[in-house]
């Protein structure tokens, strides 16, 4: 497969903003694909050479990237800085400098997928001493033998930003209409879901086609994508939902992880799929000591613990242990205890099909409690009284609030899924029973007064579901104190652009752009139609969308959610309804 040809694919990716479009072209270039290059296709297509959960990396910033296309060009390096200045994406620049200067002759190959996927593995595998200098070596070797839209694309892949806009769904949509039909689309889902490896979904529908996609299942040391909560907004109408009868749990205010179990130890991966392995070293021993099983997958919370009075410590306390550096100190200083709450796998045996009641007998029957592990505090609860007594409980013990689950034949674990199946039910930070939204930043002002020079307010939106795109929901500028103020930048401009994202809807302009990443929690005075915000737009009423009134920043960066796991414009939609009238 010649690159060029992926590279062109990218560039028609880039130019359009419908989903509909990106999954056409995606399909009818997979169609043509063996299964090695499909594979590395839709891993490439999100700059990477693994799925999520590897980490892996390229290693490479923008500034050696911009030193290696001075060297491969002879370019002065001012002019190269004035270029990225200009442009800030180091793609534009090698596209301006490098690929013009491709010179091809009667004997040359056209570059191949497999050429760049080898060299590609080189630079990221290069480590020690020297290995800076390693892979510029290898990274200018393949830059002499880029043309314009080549070269762009092999620096966006480097830096791991693509801006194609194809997200997992759109993939999931071309992949199903390439190999199967828009009724497999759920298999291929939940095969994605156990698994997190999209590219191996291919690979499997590519080669065994359905009956292989419907064989896959969970295996140990694949992470999977977690099950989701719905909200609602009292207790009353949760018992409701749930048929008069369900069990609650605390809500922890710590880091939801999914521990891996196996002979050989013990990995653990945040709901990012980032590996936390290291993070918590005193937990995977704990786990690995307690668990009678073998092989198991387990999920829990990691919250921090005041080793004094052994009370439960806030979210931004227990962050301490997500920190590169330092982390011995931080296992002394930061005292965590684990809380399980689900199982998903035990020695061969997929769990996530069992009711919650048979999965949390599992649990139970598998570990010994100790100190550093222990299982969440859950109760049955069959009426409203009980309800309140156990919510009020929770907050005493200084939890979230609580999450409510279904006890029924049908509450299996649904991976990657958001159902009322479970229901989360919380306190505001001030201590009202309004609930906070998770959003992501997708743009920024420059602020006035003592704000200026500095980003003064955030352009924030939720996620739809069903179109993979991101809607804006408000304009938060309240709650920053001087210390967050003063670090934005480190947060979001590793994420600037210099235009809109394409899988970006917004009526507002702000003076930046991002690549939506960074999710912070908000919570606001009421909700109710907006002229301006596109969440939910036009679905209640006509050139009307929903946005969150007098929003206010809580302090919490929720770095332990990707974008795609932020409130969903559907959530608002159902919040802003289940009132009646704002809240």
């Amino acid at each position: 497969m010649h690159y060029l040809d992926l590279a062109e694919l990218f560039d028609r990716l880039e130019s359009t903003s419908s989903r509909l479009e990106m999954t056409t072209m995606l399909a009818m270039f997979f169609k043509g694909l063996d299964a090695f290059s499909l594979r590395y296709t839709i891993y490439l297509c999100q700059g990477k050479l693994h799925p999520d959960y590897h980490s892996e990396e390229f290693g490479m910033s923008d500034r050696l990237i911009l030193k290696t296309i001075a060297f491969t060009s002879g370019t002065p390096d001012s002019q190269v800085e004035g270029l990225w200045n200009k442009e800030g994406d180091t793609g534009r620049v090698a596209e301006s400098l490098i690929g013009g200067k491709k010179q091809r002759t009667l004997f040359s190959s056209p570059l191949t997928l497999e050429r760049v996927i080898e060299v590609l593995f080189a630079i990221e595998s290069s480590e020690g001493s020297n290995s800076q200098d390693r892979k510029m070596k290898y990274l200018s070797q393949i830059m002499h033998e880029c043309g314009p839209i080549e070269a762009r694309y092999l620096c966006r892949i480097v830096t791991g930003r693509m801006r194609v806009g194809a997200g997992s769904m759109t993939v999931m949509d071309a992949l199903a209409e390439a190999f199967a039909t828009k009724a497999d689309r759920p298999s291929i889902e939940r095969a994605f879901n156990i698994t997190c490896d999209l590219g191996l979904v291919a690979d499997v529908l590519k080669t065994k086609g359905m009956d292989g996609i419907r064989g896959m299942s969970v295996t140990v040391n694949s992470p999977i994508k977690v099950m989701l909560a719905e909200r609602l907004p009292s207790i009353p109408l949760i018992l409701e939902r749930m048929g008069g009868r369900c069990v609650m749990e605390y809500k922890y205010d710590g880091i939801r992880v999914q521990a891996h179990i196996s002979k050989d130890g013990v990995k653990m991966y945040s709901r990012r799929l980032e590996d936390l392995t290291s993070n918590f070293p005193d937990i995977c021993e704990e786990i690995r000591r307690c668990c009678k099983a073998t092989d198991a997958i387990v999920e829990g919370e990691c919250v921090a613990i005041d080793p004094e009075s052994g009370s439960m410590l806030p979210f931004q306390t227990v962050t301490h242990r997500r920190k590169k550096h330092g982390m011995e100190e931080a296992v002394k200083r930061y005292p965590v205890r684990m809380f399980l709450f689900d199982m998903l796998y035990s020695d061969g045996s997929d769990l996530t099909l069992l009711p919650l009641g048979e999965r949390r007998d599992c649990l139970s029957n598998a570990f010994e409690g100790s100190q550093l592990l222990q299982l969440t505090n859950m109760e049955v609860i069959e009426s409203v009284e009980e309800g309140e007594t156990f919510f009020a409980k929770a907050l005493s013990e200084r939890c979230e609030g609580v999450m409510a689950k279904s006890l029924s034949v049908d509450s299996v674990y649904r991976a990657g899924s958001r159902g009322f199946l479970w229901i989360k039910y919380k306190k505001d930070y001030e201590a009202s029973l309004t609930d906070s939204f998770d959003l992501v930043v997708v743009g920024a002002f420059y602020g006035m007064g003592k704000r200026a020079g500095k980003y003064g307010a955030l352009l924030m939106a939720s996620f739809d579901e069903d179109t993979g795109r991101y809607h804006t929901a408000c304009k938060l500028g309240t709650g920053f104190d001087d210390q967050f103020l003063e670090s934005m930048p480190d947060l979001l401009n590793e994420d600037l652009v210099h235009s809109k994202p394409s899988m970006v809807d917004s009526n507002m302009v702000p003076d930046v752009w991002f690549t939506p990443t960074v999710v912070l929690e908000v919570v606001a005075a009421e909700i109710s139609l907006s002229p301006i915000h596109t969440t939910s737009w036009g679905v209640l009423k006509e050139d009307a969308g929903l946005g969150l009134r007098f929003p206010r920043f809580t302090g919490k960066v929720r770095d332990d959610k990707g974008p795609e796991e932020c409130t969903t414009s559907s959530e608002i939609r159902d919040m802003y309804l289940s009132n009646g009238s704002p809240i």
